[in-house]
């Protein structure tokens, strides 16, 4: 049966993209479903998770300091398979928990972001077990939570300006005084690096391609430099652009005799996705 507690939370997380309010607003959260251990039925669960690089998300099985493992994480054991979602992305993952000297390492990083966590840990005599979530490689595209390609362009580059501005509030909390920037927080910032590196990557070999395709465009008339003569510009040119990004900066050509005002630094291609949450 749904969580009494859970369950609200979860549906203002879907139908608002992964933001909430109250309790857990500004949050960094996901909903995680598992397999029940015992009964085989899917089980979600909303849970805070920490940034961790391109490749992996972290969810600590706190469970408030109780005595016992929460359910998820009895289930993730039997069926380490599992769903996650960000709000922008859904994806299956593989849960590993991860062993005492990586578990030490990464919640001691935990508690000098966020000192709740010391203090359930001081609540219960078991070891709260810190377990990593990585993407399993699906063929196709991702599965984004929108129901067409400007759309998931738009909720992706938002879920973007949201961990951005979090990531600002973090920077301006820890400069506030002299000590050295935290670890998770640098964590923090290196995973949405490598989120843009992921997304930009994806324009490039997905994205832009599947555009020229679908909506094919003359060669190249003043693209990627400007033309004095008229004349088509030379590859050297768009040096460092992909086919697919030199053709998505080319301005349409003005009509015979009129010069265009859209130059190649003002032009704005459209650009769209994705990791793992």
């Amino acid at each position: 049966m749904p969580n009494d507690f859970n369950q609200p939370v979860i549906d203002e997380f879907r139908a608002n993209r992964g933001q909430v309010g109250g309790y857990f607003e500004g949050a960094r959260l996901l909903l995680l479903t598992t397999t029940g251990a015992r009964t085989g039925t899917p089980h979600t669960t909303p849970l805070g998770y920490l940034p961790d690089g391109g490749e992996r998300v972290l969810v600590i099985a706190s469970a408030a300091g109780s005595s016992r493992h929460p359910d998820w994480y009895r289930n993730i054991l039997a069926h380490p398979q599992v769903t996650v979602e960000s709000g922008v992305f859904t994806y299956e993952a593989r849960a590993v928990v991860l062993d005492r000297e990586e578990r030490d390492r990464i919640f001691a990083r935990a508690v000098e972001a966020e000192p709740g966590w010391a203090t359930y840990q001081e609540k219960t005599d078991r070891i709260i077990p810190v377990v990593a979530l990585y993407e399993i490689a699906q063929d196709g595209p991702p599965r984004i939570n929108a129901s067409g390609m400007g759309e998931a362009i738009k909720v992706v580059h938002d879920a973007f300006r949201r961990e951005l501005a979090l990531i600002r509030k973090e920077m301006s909390e820890a400069t506030s005084n002299t000590a050295p920037l935290g670890a998770q927080l640098r964590a923090n910032c290196l995973t949405f690096c490598a989120g843009l590196h992921n997304h930009h990557t994806g324009e490039d070999i997905g994205l832009f391609p599947f555009l020229a395709d679908r909506h094919p465009r003359p060669p190249p008339w003043n693209a990627c430099a400007p033309s004095t003569s008229g004349s088509p510009p030379s590859s050297s040119n768009c040096a460092g652009l992909s086919p697919a990004r030199a053709r998505a900066r080319t301005p349409t050509p003005p009509p015979s005799g009129r010069r265009s005002s859209v130059s190649p630094s003002n032009s704005k291609p459209i650009s769209p996705t994705r990791k793992s949450s």
